[in-house]
């Protein structure tokens, strides 16, 4: 498999050329990402989508995170990236119907399976609405362990201090392995298509987790109260997708 490979910049977002995931996550060069969260709309509140990482990320495995998000490749532009909603979750909106909140500059330090990692990202953050059940989306089986949902007002609650603690209801995935490819790796296991019944079968399961502010990617709270703030103002969808 050919290695990842993304497009670098100074500090000033100038272009300075291309190098391959694992050396620019490990010298800390900046580089660019797309974000988009999803809301819906129930019972007169605006409900807010996040997920959980897969435990096989190579930066904050397990943590929780933004609905979408994805590093731009290469070459990509960013109304490309808009892609990442259908491959992490299954839902097809064309970038024209994301509506942008904000754009974040981020440096993210951390150590995933003794490998440090230095995450510089200049990233572009977009909000959808969709009015969609959490079991019609499709989850991606390498990058998504869980999605989940809870009111806006109360997330934001929790990162401004007011809450200690939420509850979230959401669904997580289950992976079982059949017998044809018990010599893999789990790593191997999970970059399986979850329509390969010869090796997987994959299912969902409702749950409702308990989530404290620490248990998300450490984005900074000014990011996230920032972003939660704008998404009260997405326009309102009325059909499903």
């Amino acid at each position: 498999m050919t290695p990842e490979r993304f497009d670098f910049y100074d500090n000033q977002q100038n272009w300075l050329g291309t190098a391959p995931r694992t050396e620019v996550h490990a010298k800390g060069y900046w580089h660019r990402s797309f974000h988009c969260w999803i809301v819906r709309e129930e019972g007169g509140q605006r409900m807010v989508l996040f997920q959980r990482r897969r435990d096989i990320k190579d930066t904050f495995p397990l943590y929780y995170d933004i609905t979408a998000a994805g590093h731009l490749t290469a070459g990509e532009q960013l109304h490309e990236a808009s892609r990442e909603l259908e491959e992490e979750l299954g839902v097809q909106a064309a970038f024209e119907t994301l509506t942008y909140l904000l754009t974040a500059k981020q440096e993210l330090q951390g150590e995933v399976r003794g490998v440090p990692f230095i995450d510089r990202e200049f990233s572009s953050v977009y909000g959808l609405c969709l009015n969609q059940s959490l079991e019609d989306y499709i989850l991606q089986p390498s990058e998504v362990h869980g999605l989940y949902e809870v009111a806006l007002d109360d997330l934001l609650a929790l990162f401004r201090g007011e809450r200690e603690v939420i509850e979230a209801n959401g669904i997580r995935m289950e992976i079982d392995w059949l017998a044809s490819s018990t010599n893999q790796s789990t790593e191997e296991h999970i970059e399986l298509s979850a329509s390969d019944d010869e090796h997987s079968a994959i299912s969902s399961v409702r749950e409702t987790v308990t989530v404290h502010a620490h248990e998300f990617v450490p984005h900074g709270e000014e990011y996230y109260i920032s972003v939660l703030e704008a998404l009260y103002d997405v326009p309102s969808s009325h059909t499903n997708t």
